[in-house]
């Protein structure tokens, strides 16, 4: 079975751990895009030699409360995607050691790079209670996707 010129028989799940590391930043990248074109005239351009004090600088930049919120959330998100790369990672390799079938480890790694994408998109989004819990929601579809890999390598190997 062929997609986009990729034989699906073969183990890509490797490949997936860089793909979810950029999917993982990418927020940060659309906040200091944010920050950039949002702030106020005279304030200060982000500073890469300091990227945790351009945090606080979010008031002195005077962004609208909606780009303060997204430039915010963006953050948020980086760091939440940060967080559950070595949880990922760590599926990935459990699920190759235990010679999971290919076709396991390539859907549930695409499967998870396609809710990481959701949720910061829900996250930086949101505005709503709904919003707020689809994104919560999706987030717990993630978790389970990369647990299922545990859950599968366990049930193989014992």
């Amino acid at each position: 079975m062929s997609f986009l010129g990729l034989n699906l028989a073969n183990n890509y799940s490797l490949y997936a751990v860089p793909v979810a590391w950029a999917v993982a930043v990418a927020p940060h990248f659309y906040a200091i895009s944010t920050y950039n074109a949002e702030k106020a005239v005279g304030s200060e351009k982000w500073d890469n030699r300091e990227p945790k004090g351009n945090i606080a600088k979010v008031k002195d930049a005077k962004l609208s409360p909606n780009a303060q919120g997204k430039f915010l959330r963006a953050e948020a998100a980086q760091e939440n995607g940060l967080q559950n790369l070595p949880l990922f990672i760590g599926a990935i390799l459990v699920g190759n050691f235990a010679r999971l079938p290919n076709s396991v480890l390539n859907n549930t790694a695409a499967f998870y790079l396609v809710t990481r994408l959701v949720y910061s998109f829900l996250y930086i989004n949101n505005t709503s209670l709904f919003a707020a819990n689809l994104r919560s929601a999706t987030f717990l579809t993630g978790v389970a996707t990369w647990m299922s890999l545990f859950i599968r390598a366990g049930n193989k190997l014992f």
